[in-house]
């Protein structure tokens, strides 16, 4: 598993990710974007990108769209996409990356603090309206600073080992199912088997 950044060709994968998500295309450009590939089947599991905002004679970088497909969560993709964003942020010379968002729980433990509404850069403050109008109450703005911020060594492992979950929820099952006559409409009782036509 490793996180790229996203070329052209990822244009439609996103856009349909992002509509089966449910998450906020604002201001949509693809070369925004990282995502969060499977080395072995290509498969892309997860994403998300940095939004430029100018205001107050400077610019701030938020961390937003982040989004990890079902079959892929709960293996460190969405960590590995929000330090992957964090660096390049970092590169850039952005000292501090902000993020609104309705889950801050999972953002908190990367380092990121609440930031009272107050006190965020006016282009965030015009933008945590718009998200809430999106995402219903309950979004808040956070912030880090980019040399603050941690990954856990759980989520660290558990990228390293990712793969995708089974869809039927099988997971565990080897065994091939035994099949009986029975399952093909063959009476075992009556059956001959030798170039039996029925005539």
């Amino acid at each position: 598993m490793y996180v790229r950044d996203a070329k052209n060709r990822d244009e439609a994968w996103l856009l349909d990710a992002i509509e089966r998500l449910g998450l906020d295309d604002v201001a949509f450009r693809s070369r925004d974007y990282v995502i969060a590939v499977d080395e072995e089947s290509g498969d892309r599991a997860g994403f998300g990108r940095l939004r430029l905002h100018r205001g107050d004679d400077v610019e701030r970088i938020e961390l937003t769209g982040i989004g990890v497909l079902p079959e892929w969560r709960g293996r460190g993709v969405g960590a590995h996409v929000v330090e992957r964003l964090v660096d390049t942020a970092s590169a850039e010379g952005f000292e501090t990356v902000y993020v609104l968002t309705d889950q801050p729980d999972y953002l908190t433990q990367f380092g990121f603090d609440e930031v009272d509404t107050d006190d965020l850069p006016s282009a965030l403050s015009d933008r945590l309206a718009e998200k809430r109008e999106f995402l219903g109450g309950g979004v808040v703005g956070l912030h880090v600073d980019v040399d603050d911020f941690e990954m856990p060594d759980r989520l660290r492992d558990a990228f390293k080992n990712a793969d995708a979950g089974d869809p039927d929820g099988d997971e565990g099952d080897t065994e091939e199912p035994v099949e009986s006559p029975e399952d093909f409409g063959i009476d075992p009782e009556s059956a001959t088997y030798k170039y039996d036509t029925g005539r």
